[in-house]
């Protein structure tokens, strides 16, 4: 989709979403990758899956489509595509990006968005909410190597912020 692609990470509720919707507002290519990209599949096997044992389980199955991604980072009809989302393989495609930006916010800050989730919406459930929360803390499921980008700002700073990186 873009002559130049970047990816927006984060654990759940540090906005990756929000952002989204902000860059396409503001006119950028922006795909929402639990929308666009997310198909949940066995992190051995890569078979899909269709239910899930336990939020561990949900969470770690959560990939992105590689070949889709693939297809969309190599076409070039705009100057810059953002991938906003959080996926576990993002190891198999992180090489396609020009950068990483890594949404982060404070544990208070997470648990309000999160009380403010429809309750349908991950991260509801208690064991949901306490693998987001030691997510949140390890952060082990990041790239290490992204911007960090402190995301307890505004929306619009925030899109700001990443978009003086991108010189877009």
């Amino acid at each position: 989709m873009g002559k130049r692609n970047y990816l927006i990470e984060g654990v759940s509720g540090t906005g990756k979403t929000s952002v989204c919707y902000e860059l396409r507002r503001r006119g950028y290519a922006a795909l929402n990758g639990d929308r666009d990209l997310r198909q949940h599949a066995d992190p051995t096997t890569g078979e899909r899956l269709i239910a899930f044992s336990s939020s561990e389980v949900r969470h770690a199955s959560n990939h992105w489509d590689v070949e889709k991604v693939r297809r969309l980072a190599a076409n070039q009809d705009d100057e810059v595509t953002f991938f906003c989302g959080g996926s576990r393989n993002f190891n198999q495609f992180i090489d396609l990006f020009d950068e990483v930006f890594v949404l982060d916010v404070d544990a208070k800050t997470l648990n309000k968005r999160l009380d403010n989730r429809p309750d349908d919406d991950w991260g509801k459930s208690k064991s949901e909410r306490e693998l987001i929360l030691r997510l949140h803390t390890t952060k082990e499921d990041l790239p290490s190597s992204g911007i960090v980008i402190d995301a307890t700002q505004p929306l619009v700073n925030v899109v700001d912020e990443i978009l003086s990186h991108v010189r877009a």
